[in-house]
């Protein structure tokens, strides 16, 4: 069926008055919007779904998202009756009709005859991470698309481990998902109704709490080791992060902390923002400002489901510098293994685990404290996957963490955490500052001790369907036209991830490395529109660090982006 007939289908069978329905009739004539729209179904992967909000198979709205959870209550009335009592649990950022499609997937799951847990507001994606496997459920959705624009929501799917689906579950589940008719395979009851006989169950206050004990935990150094006056600025980014991250830091005993007034609530439309990812400094737009009035030596962000944390620094010229991902991971790295070092809790069998696209620096650091550095592919589900494997192998996980600033410093939450990383590294400031040092001036002395990293990781940006099929063509050139030498340095070594490598099970993933040391990477991103490249150096100097890497990116940059 092609994309033209798929549109006449909804059009036709979508009822008088329906929303979607007059977006459809708004674009019909329009060739290239209805093959954006209708050109697939929204693929249902380990990331789960993600896409632009409307009417279209390709989209996020009540039809897919009601296809993909009857699909996913299949699933697991398949398990069997023991995964149906043990249940799913269901959260939702503030984004456009994450509310109500979080309603909905219970609506379809309790209908199911599975049993459901949910929260009365929206609530940070480790949390539910957390509750899975505190709640032994069998399953967790989250309504979200993270950091993405405004135009866009998404639905990220859990197992019982706290991760996210592996690729055997994401299959499994896929095929239930593609045996339901969009217009008469979706069977959703009524919540109210649901909720009176028990099928859903809504969490209280407790349940944060739980939550918020576990990631305050993990604290290395406390009370008069601390100087709980420094001045701090945080920002949710109009997400879930404002409640959590304020209790927290207020239990923890910060006197001078702030958060962005204007960012504190949520919005849907991140108005104050646009693109609400921390790792982009123009998100810190009004931080710098707040910071600048308060004298704060620490900026936070977290993005609208709080998985994602960046930081930016108060440098010694007085200006706020932004910190990468990788380097934010150098300074909790450190932190971490230092403080248990200090208290003598550093394990003699410790063990950390960093994404292959992130940089080496970090296990320089591991090392220098006889802990291994274990890899993993990105993204969460691989990195928090190998705690039990690391377990097994006699080791104690410490920390996990990937450049694209998440971080995941308890065994417990099986998520990237930017509530959890926004505790250590405030505690870090506070400690180094009752010393008389700054977060930057340990980077820096970081940098001295290990040497000087540069760390650049750009992307270009293809959105649609033509973008997709472009990112396609790169990798296919790319992989048929190995370089023999970049920016004047010969390739030492390719390692193509296609069909797995070592333990690294298979990716659509490049790594090259240099004869310098140099070494950089390819892939296109799993989540947005875009083909990622990470390029890292370690030379003598900053400068030379700098320039080095910035050759090697513009070298690979003008050849790969030449490809139509």
């Amino acid at each position: 069926m092609d994309y033209q007939e798929r549109f006449r289908i909804w059009k036709e069978k979508l009822p008088d008055g329906s929303p979607l329905r007059a977006q459809l009739s708004e674009i019909e004539g329009d060739e290239k919007e209805i093959r954006e729209r209708f050109i697939q179904d929204l693929k249902f992967g380990t990331a789960g779904l993600r896409g632009i909000v409307g009417a279209g198979t390709n989209c996020m709205n009540e039809l897919t998202v009601g296809r993909a959870t009857q699909g996913i209550a299949s699933y697991i009335r398949m398990q069997g009756e023991e995964a149906m009592k043990k249940g799913v649990i269901i959260a939702h950022d503030p984004r456009h009709f994450s509310k109500e499609f979080s309603e909905l997937a219970a609506g379809i799951l309790a209908e199911a005859g599975i049993r459901v847990f949910t929260f009365p507001d929206l609530r940070p994606t480790p949390e539910l991470a957390f509750l899975i496997r505190k709640l032994h459920t069998i399953s967790g959705i989250n309504i979200t698309a993270s950091h993405n624009p405004k135009e866009y929501n998404g639905y990220k799917a859990y197992w019982e481990d706290g991760c996210q689906v592996s690729s055997t579950i994401a299959d499994g589940m896929m095929k239930e998902i593609e045996k339901v008719d969009y217009f008469t395979g979706i069977r959703r009851g009524d919540v109210e109704e649901l909720k009176k006989r028990g099928m859903i169950t809504v969490l209280g206050p407790e349940y944060d709490r739980m939550y918020l004990d576990e990631v305050e935990g993990l604290a290395i150094h406390s009370g008069d080791e601390l100087d709980l006056s420094i001045p701090i600025v945080y920002t949710p980014l109009n997400g879930a992060g404002s409640l959590p991250f304020s209790t927290m830091m207020a239990d923890r005993g910060f006197q001078n902390f702030h958060i962005v007034p204007e960012q504190k609530d949520p919005d849907p439309d991140f108005s104050t923002v646009g693109y609400p990812n921390p790792e982009d400094p123009k998100a810190f737009r009004l931080s710098e400002e707040l910071g600048k009035k308060l004298g704060a030596e620490l900026l936070m962000a977290t993005d609208p489901d709080s998985d994602r944390f960046a930081i930016e620094l108060l440098a010694d010229d007085g200006t706020y510098i932004p910190l990468n991902g990788n380097q934010t991971g150098y300074l909790l790295v450190n932190y971490i293994l230092e403080g248990h070092r200090d208290a003598g809790t550093l394990p003699e069998n410790g063990a950390m685990v960093k994404s292959i696209v992130t940089s080496t620096m970090s296990t320089e650091i591991a090392r220098a404290y006889g802990v291994r550095m274990f890899e993993s592919l990105t993204g969460f589900k691989n990195i928090c996957g190998r705690i039990p494997e690391v377990e097994k192998m006699g080791y104690r996980y410490l920390f996990g963490y990937e450049e694209s600033v998440g971080y995941a410093a308890c065994p417990k939450i099986r998520d990237k955490d930017g509530i959890s990383a926004g505790m250590l590294v405030a505690e870090a400031a506070a400690y180094y500052k009752k010393q008389g040092r700054t977060l930057w001036q340990e980077l820096e002395e970081l940098f001295r001790q290990y040497g000087w990293y540069s760390e650049l990781e750009p992307n270009i940006i293809l959105k649609g369907v033509e973008g997709a099929e472009r990112i396609g063509r790169m990798m296919t050139w790319l992989r048929a036209n190995l370089p023999a030498e970049v920016a004047g340095y010969k390739v030492d070594k390719v390692i193509d991830y296609k069909d797995g490598f070592e333990d690294i099970p298979p990716s659509n993933v490049l790594r090259f490395f240099l004869e310098n040391g140099s070494w950089f990477a390819v892939r296109p991103s799993g989540t947005e529109p875009k083909i990622k490249f990470y390029f890292y150096t370690k030379q003598a100097s900053k400068a030379e660090a700098d320039s080095v890497n910035g050759k090697i990116r513009d070298a690979v940059l003008d050849k790969i982006g030449s490809v139509r």
